[in-house]
């Protein structure tokens, strides 16, 4: 890799820490907000200084598509991203409230369909069906909407649960898939009702 300036080596740190830290690379308008550049030109032009040095290179047919370079000239593979293990959710708090947190895991971004913000610690057999055990760990993304036919992770008044989202001619339904337990129905005049993420992986509970 040829020698960068000050301004590129302080551009690629913050495109590596921003990799390191959120599991995808900035945008350019992102990299120049960090370094006030009136506009993305300036921070595109840096950009392909350092891909002409051999410090980054482009993925094709991706958004954030910047990946750091390794000594040897190849793409470093995506780093990890670590998230949050929220375990018995206290009543009335966030789900990421610093009171149910245990503590964090490393998670390979390829490992899962979507970006994962945190797991989950399952308590009970209700999902034992779809291959979710008790103890096991569900991993989340954050999203306040879902499609029908969604695991989910719900909170339902002051509590917060792990089922199947489903529409039935406009109301909602969270189905356990376990025969034992009752599908909730949830009628938005009685009941405080929020998504809080939707289902994008599993770790059994050794592995977390």
């Amino acid at each position: 890799m040829d020698t960068l300036t000050d301004r590129q080596q302080e551009i690629l740190d913050f495109i590596r820490e921003r990799i390191e830290g959120d599991g995808v690379p900035p945008s350019l308008a992102e990299i120049a907000q960090a370094f006030r550049f009136a506009d993305p030109s300036s921070a595109q032009h840096f950009v392909a200084a350092l891909e002409a040095k051999g410090a980054l290179r482009r993925e094709p047919g991706k958004r954030r598509n910047l990946r750091l370079v390794n000594e040897d000239g190849r793409s470093a593979s995506r780093p990890g991203r670590r998230v949050p293990l929220v375990g018995r959710v206290a009543a009335g708090l966030p789900i990421l409230a610093q009171e149910n947190i245990e503590r964090s895991v490393l998670l390979d971004p390829d490992m899962f369909r979507a970006r994962a913000d945190f797991a989950l610690r399952v308590q009970g057999d209700s999902m034992r069906d779809a291959g979710i055990l008790d103890g096991d760990w569900v991993i989340v993304a954050r999203s306040a909407e879902a499609r029908s036919g969604q695991i989910v992770v719900a909170r339902l008044d002051e509590e917060v649960t792990l089922k199947r989202f489903k529409r039935n001619r406009g109301s909602i339904e969270l189905w356990p898939e376990n025969p034992a337990y009752p599908v909730l129905r949830v009628d938005p005049r009685k009941h405080a009702f929020a998504i809080e993420g939707i289902l994008v992986g599993l770790l059994r509970g050794s592995r977390a």
